[in-house]
């Protein structure tokens, strides 16, 4: 690798890291921010509307990946990507100026979702300019080396994020932190948006992008050359059944939902769980590169395929396994107690509810509710008509009039029947963050390790794989939509979808058919119908 390409590996990568620690920092910090800007409504609905805000980034990064995209087929890639990396940075820094809801009242929230829908067209745009930029300088043979350090930066600024609220959050306390401290991760951020720019500014145009212009081949209306020509498109829908989809639905499973499913599921608390993540992504993001490389060797299609198949196989399993590492009474207790929740089914409705919104008010519904909260794992049995409400714990009946009553009845019979509290003395719990060498905390962080090995394997080769499967003057535009609805989409969805999923249903694995199915569609399609592209020359298309 010669210095010029180590340069321009490094201006991309790290700018590329910035944008995701802007991108995820509001994720990691969502009910801080709700009780902040959405101080007006109740704790819960608070939280919904700061979810809901966190969703809004994700769900406008296909439209950003169509609006940059253009730019960048047009324009170029480096003047595009510096664009994008100005407009998410001084989204982030200006939240942490955003005075709150009890300031400035209604105007407040407003401006913060318009800010997180900013920087989701601002990332849609970043990724595919990135990733395009770098396979573009890298000469054939190692496209999939040098793509897999851009890969690199969506766990790198996940990891960042986190270790500066770690940080952040020992110097001030938590009560400070949570009154003021919290905005000191979105304002030193201009730092690193400084630095970025100032070293993309001393970056060329892609040779391959600048080539194509001179000689008068670029595209003059890209969204119509990648989306209504059924060629195209036809890659560009493969590119997403066949690829993006189960990669997005690995990728989040093995960082989002593990994270979620420990502390809200597991009842791990959120300095522990935190820890836990940063370390399984410290240890496995070496294998992007990994797998990157290996690509070049055997193909990008064998490598993110057994990725999907594998996850697809064997992530019931092993999220079994963390719950009897991290939490072992709550599994001792899945597995030993029996509980059912027993009412007239004209009174019980559906549960699934994935932004939350819903408000239950029927007494089976609220108690169903109340023990998917609760990670007690249940199931509903249909009594007689007209007949009340009673959940049932190991034989023992427990009438259930109303949630005000009834909930701290049915907390009582299932900590009878072993399912543990939060804070009980099993649960994982990290002292310190190099409090990793004890046999629980290191059998936790070897299976998280495990899914992140999963999200090494699917995303690792993906960024090469798709550069390669479009032609360089709508490249930019054709990768960045599939790339964004596979990730943005099935991916950033997935959190809310499954834990919805575990609640409709009283499993606490339920939710992972959510990864499984969409992980296993993609193996399928992608082995019939998706081409292996790593001997593509993509300076001649």
């Amino acid at each position: 690798m010669t210095k010029d390409e180590r340069f321009v590996i490094l201006a991309s990568s790290l700018g590329t890291v910035f944008e995701w620690y802007d991108f995820y920092l509001y994720g990691s910090l969502a009910g801080i921010i709700g009780a902040q800007f959405f101080s007006d409504y109740p704790p819960a609905t608070r939280d919904i509307f700061a979810l809901l805000a966190f969703a809004a980034g994700f769900l406008v990064r296909p439209f950003g990946a169509i609006v940059f995209g253009r730019v960048g087929d047009i324009v170029g890639r480096k003047y595009t990507f510096l664009v994008t990396i100005l407009i998410m940075g001084l989204s982030t820094f200006i939240v942490g100026l955003l005075p709150s809801a009890k300031t400035i009242g209604l105007a407040a929230p407003i401006i913060l979702i318009s800010l997180r829908l900013l920087q989701g067209l601002a990332l849609g745009g970043e990724y595919g300019g990135a990733a395009t930029y770098v396979a573009e300088h890298a000469p054939n043979g190692r496209r999939g080396y040098y793509t897999s350090f851009i890969q690199t930066t969506a766990t790198l600024g996940l990891f960042l994020s986190l270790l500066v609220i770690l940080f952040t959050r020992s110097i001030t306390g938590e009560k400070d932190f949570a009154d003021w401290g919290w905005r000191i991760p979105f304002l030193v951020s201009v730092l690193l948006l400084g630095i970025s720019v100032w070293i993309r500014l001393r970056l060329n145009e892609s040779p391959v992008f600048q080539r194509m212009k001179d000689e008068g081949k670029s595209s003059k209306a890209p969204l119509t050359e990648a989306f209504a020509n059924w060629g195209n498109a036809k890659i560009v829908l493969l590119a997403l059944l066949g690829g993006t989809m189960g990669q997005g639905v690995v990728w989040y499973t093995g960082q989002f939902y593990a994270l979620f499913f420990l502390q809200s599921i597991l009842k791990v608390d959120g300095y522990t769980a935190n820890l836990l993540i940063a370390w399984s992504l410290l240890f496995g993001t070496g294998f992007f590169v990994v797998f990157g490389a290996l690509s070049d060797r055997i193909g990008r299609k064998p490598i993110i395929l057994a990725g999907c198949a594998i996850a697809a196989l064997t992530f019931i399993p092993i999220f079994k396994m963390i719950s009897s590492n991290a939490n072992p009474a709550l599994e001792k207790a899945i597995e030993s107690a029996k509980v059912e929740v027993v009412a007239d089914p004209a009174g019980c409705g559906d549960l699934f509810n994935p932004v939350g919104t819903r408000v239950f008010t029927a007494p089976c519904d609220t108690a169903r509710a109340f023990l998917a909260q609760s990670s007690v794992k249940y199931s509903t049995t249909y009594g007689a008509a007209g007949s009340g409400v009673k959940v049932v714990v190991n034989g023992k009946d427990v009438p259930y009039a109303n949630a005000k009553d009834g909930n701290a009845a049915i907390t009582a019979a299932v900590a009878a029947a072993g399912y543990p509290k939060a804070g009980d003395a099993g649960i994982v719990k990290m002292s310190h963050p190099f409090d990793i060498f004890r046999p629980q905390v290191a059998a936790v962080i070897g299976l998280l390790f495990i899914l992140v090995i999963f999200v090494t394997m699917v995303y690792g080769p993906i960024a090469a794989m798709l550069v390669e499967l479009f032609p360089t003057k709508i490249r930019y535009t054709s990768m960045s939509l599939p790339y964004h609805i596979g990730n943005g989409w099935f991916g950033g969805l997935l959190p809310a979808t499954a834990f919805a999923i575990v609640a409709s249903t009283g499993d606490i694995y339920a939710g992972l058919w959510y990864p499984i199915i969409f992980a296993a569609i993609t193996a399928v399609v992608g082995l019939i119908f998706l081409p292996e592209t790593k001997n593509v020359d993509i300076s001649k298309t």
